[in-house]
């Protein structure tokens, strides 16, 4: 079968090795093709049987317009790039990477954390740029550093990502509590789970791990944030969506959240209008919590095993079934 990449790139800059994929058929990777509805897209996956990507969409016109295609292949555990639904009327399985980052992701958002209660990145600058060696003090600090023992982290969304980064915060002495719809055994082992109302109102730190539904669309706003305490920090590297991003820069420009560290913003790359950009306090690194190359060996050895199902008549990591 005819095997096409459509954007590569992130996946494997060039220390990975496309051959396990290449094993399984005639395999085409492009680096780069579109983020947004192209007509390239459908002029790149031409008569090829199976797609693979990360972040290019897979529209509706592009399925019909692609009639050979059998499977649809992501190389991420999110999906909503592609019309899954659509796919299914058209019996063509989506397969994504379920649990791939779940220690890479988790060990990010802790180091969001970190950095804002001591913003070490900003003070290593500073020695460099020469403050330290002109200082008149042996030390100095440029903003308010936290102690996060004992204070309390409010996970919000508490799977196996949520969870390890509770275990995390528990170790370095903070009371952990969480919501979840689906609360578990597991989880109540490391966390007190409780409703939202109360996690707002008891989390020194609130951080985010929820899938994206319509439901939790824009949860972090202004009416959430005035139920949290004030200087609470907030970290999000989960989906930019989560967040009313005017809001949060709203609450830190005034005070009343202490800080923010996030790894998504609601549109990716960034716009130079988002509103977090001038807002004081606040941290944005561009997507990588899941990028440590452990974890996309991960993603490309569970991508291999899903075409390998699919191919012997088995598929599975189906999310569209």
């Amino acid at each position: 079968m005819k095997i096409v990449i459509l954007d590569g790139f992130t996946e494997n800059p060039g220390d990975l090795s496309w051959d396990g994929l290449a094993s399984l058929g005639e395999l085409t990777v492009y680096d780069r093709t579109s983020y947004v509805e192209s007509p390239l897209i459908t002029e790149r996956i031409g008569d090829a049987e199976i797609v693979v990507i990360n972040k290019t969409p897979i529209s509706k016109a592009t399925i019909d317009a692609c009639p050979n295609l059998k499977l649809i292949a992501v190389l991420a555990t999110g999906y909503n790039v592609v019309d899954y639904a659509y796919a299914r009327e058209k019996g063509i399985p989506v397969v994504n990477v379920p649990a791939y980052g779940t220690m890479s992701v988790s060990q990010y958002s802790i180091a969001l954390l970190l950095e804002l209660c001591h913003h070490i990145g900003h003070h290593s600058e500073t020695v460099y740029s020469g403050k330290w060696q002109n200082s008149i003090d042996w030390c100095y600090w440029d903003y308010p550093l936290v102690e996060l023992d004992g204070k309390t982290i409010g996970v919000i969304g508490f799977g196996r990502i949520g969870q390890a980064e509770g275990r995390i915060a528990k170790a370095m002495g903070m009371r952990v509590i969480a919501y979840d719809l689906y609360p578990t055994d597991a989880g109540r082992e490391i966390a007190e789970y409780v409703d939202l109302e109360t996690l707002y109102r008891e989390s020194d730190v609130i951080t985010l791990h929820c899938n994206l539904t319509p439901e939790n669309t824009g949860m972090i706003n202004r009416e959430s944030i005035a139920k949290m305490k004030d200087g609470a920090l907030l970290i999000n590297n989960a989906r930019g969506q989560l967040i009313a991003e005017q809001d949060v820069a709203d609450a830190l420009n005034s005070g009343k959240l202490g800080g923010t560290a996030l790894d998504v913003v609601s549109t990716e790359p960034i716009r130079s209008d988002n509103p977090l950009l001038q807002a004081k306090n606040c941290i944005i690194t561009p997507h990588i919590s899941w990028a440590p190359k452990e974890s996309r060996q991960r993603i490309m050895d569970v991508t291999a095993e899903n075409i390998r199902a699919f191919l012997a008549g088995n598929p599975v990591h189906v999310v569209n079934g």
